[in-house]
């Protein structure tokens, strides 16, 4: 695996088991590639198999509001060919070998772009998500209320009825005396 990840040139990321908001890409792929497939199948008969090339197509000639490009263009450098699109009447190339490195610069204008939007988006979304959230701060000796891990029931409380004492912090992350 290792040895792909190095000629590829991709970082592996595993996922924790039975969480998909870890997976949050695949997880959006999947919310909206199972409705499109239950549109298109026809009632009587399970033949779902039979629009899985036209969904999947769709999807990634879709232009993606993360990145502001489709799936397409960021593998192949160009937008995708639609049936109703006609073919170019000839190619500009001076030698032979000059599409490799031509589809290796536009590849790599495609994904620097792309990862600026993405950033950009991601900033967005954290703005938008810090907007209605409180950012409490504590002083040493203040008491607080600590949260109740592990196994627990449904009416049983979430956090600990003693109050805790905060003996040192580091905003966000603060240490409470144990009593």
């Amino acid at each position: 695996m290792q040895n792909i990840q190095n000629l590829i040139g991709y970082n592996h990321i595993y996922s924790t088991p039975y969480h998909p908001q870890t997976n949050g890409i695949v997880e959006r792929f999947n919310s909206t590639f199972i409705p499109q497939i239950s549109k298109l199948q026809d009632t009587e008969d399970n033949n779902w198999d039979e629009y899985l090339q036209a969904v999947v197509f769709a999807y990634n000639s879709g232009v993606h509001k993360t990145t502001k490009y489709s799936p397409y263009e960021l593998v192949y450098g160009r937008p995708p060919r639609l049936p109703i699109h006609t073919r170019p009447s000839h190619f500009s190339f001076h030698k032979p070998n000059d599409y490799f490195p031509q589809l290796q610069k536009t590849l790599r204008i495609y994904h620097r772009a792309a990862k600026y939007n993405i950033i950009h988006q991601q900033q967005i979304n954290k703005n938008r998500y810090d907007q209605n959230r409180p950012d409490p701060h504590y002083n040493i000796g203040d008491k607080v209320l600590t949260r109740i891990y592990g196994v627990r029931g449904k009416l049983d409380p979430k956090f600990s009825p003693i109050p805790k004492i905060i003996t040192s912090f580091n905003h966000p992350t603060y240490i409470v005396k144990d009593t």
